[in-house]
């Protein structure tokens, strides 16, 4: 196993994107082969750094920045052999790559300094796998241990294997794992809609709408993040007057109170973020809508 990767996937939300810029470019100062996916939410970005780095070999590492770094590390590890650590220390990077052989740096962009953040990257790049560290008082780890560490990559390599969405990671949806014990509800405000909970208040949902399904104008007191796992639908923001057209990894914020309709031209899932509880105020009925629609069309 190489002790050095020869290659990081970067990628940060909002919060994150500043430091994770500087982190960057400080990698490819040093040389370091750098895919930097840019900036987006802090789920998607998650998702799509873990899954290249499952996708990649033993040299590939990944980089992720959020807010407090929380949210990006809970999203990279939905993928097996991806095993993503939040350090606000060189101390934690000694830690998590001593013991659990992490392959994915999670750092938090409105807490931690840039020369910090510097210096954990490059813990994290020197030291190896059951080196000494501060969890063991920087000791030599005794033989029983070290047995014990070798022996749990391969039972980590087993994690989530029986979970298909999880394990191919070309064509697994990380997002859909987070529910797959929970079922989808009708939406009954909304005919032709299902909803499945994954979290609430912070809320997130998968949402799914049959073709042909019309959502009339509404608002919420919340805005929320829209990610368009498959489908395609149009939605009209009508406090803005915009029209968007929506597909398959599509993203769309809309801010609280903006009042909105939505068609679906195809059977269409969606992962949608809100802050708070959830709520909908209809502005239209479902006639209202299917006129003005059409008259558009």
């Amino acid at each position: 196993m190489a002790t050095e990767p020869l290659k990081f996937i970067a990628g940060a939300d909002t919060f994150g994107c500043p430091l994770k810029d500087a982190l960057v470019t400080h990698l490819r100062n040093l040389n370091y082969d750098v895919e930097d996916l840019g900036e987006g939410p802090y789920y998607t970005i998650g998702e799509q750094v873990g899954q290249r780095v499952a996708a990649g070999d033993s040299n590939t590492r990944g980089l992720v920045s959020c807010g407090t770094g929380i949210g990006v590390a809970i999203f990279a590890n939905k993928f097996p052999g991806v095993y993503a650590a939040l350090c606000l220390s060189p101390a934690d990077a000694v830690n998590t790559r001593s013991i659990n052989n992490a392959n994915v740096l999670a750092v938090a962009g409105e807490a931690t300094p840039v020369e910090t953040a510097i210096e954990i990257v490059n813990t994290f790049i020197h030291t190896p796998f059951k080196s000494p560290c501060p969890a063991n008082g920087n000791k030599e780890w005794p033989p029983e241990t070290a047995k014990f560490l070798d022996d749990s990559l391969e039972e980590m390599k087993k994690i989530g294997t029986t979970t298909t969405a999880a394990t191919d990671v070309n064509s697994g949806c990380a997002l859909c794992c987070l529910a797959k014990n929970r079922e989808f509800v009708p939406v009954e405000i909304m005919p032709g809609g299902m909803m499945k909970i994954v979290r609430e208040s912070p809320t997130s949902a998968i949402v799914k709408f049959k073709a042909g399904s019309i959502e009339p104008a509404h608002h919420h007191t919340f805005g929320h993040d829209l990610f368009v796992m498959k489908g395609k639908k149009t939605v009209w923001n009508l406090s803005k007057g915009e029209k968007y057209d929506l597909g398959d990894g599509d993203y769309l914020f809309t801010p609280g109170g903006d009042v909105h309709r939505v068609k679906y031209d195809e059977d269409t899932e969606f992962f949608l973020k809100w802050e708070g509880p959830w709520d909908i105020v209809l502005d239209e009925d479902l006639e209202t809508a299917k006129a003005a629609i059409d008259k558009e069309c």
